[in-house]
């Protein structure tokens, strides 16, 4: 970090609060796209094909209730967000 002229974001010990995105997007990425595949053979770039498709479908299509039932991106676009 020091060598690249970094500072780490870092919270209160025991206050991880500022990870919680993060660590819920990492948690359901794992179970939903990487834990119930076998990826032996599978190459680095396929791997990454497979990720970037995840977050697509993820950021954008899937259905949401807390959305009304409408994707991220339909309500986006209800909101007058997106195109």
């Amino acid at each position: 970090m020091e060598n690249s002229g970094l500072k780490r974001s870092m919270s209160k010990k025991g206050c991880p609060l500022d990870n919680a995105a993060c660590e819920n997007l990492f948690g359901r990425l794992k179970s939903e796209m990487f834990y119930h595949r076998d990826w032996t053979g599978v190459s680095i770039q396929k791997f990454i094909d497979n990720l970037n498709e995840y977050l697509i479908w993820y950021n954008q299509k899937r259905i949401k209730q807390s959305l009304g039932n409408m994707s991220p991106r339909e309500y986006r676009q209800n909101l007058g967000l997106a195109a």
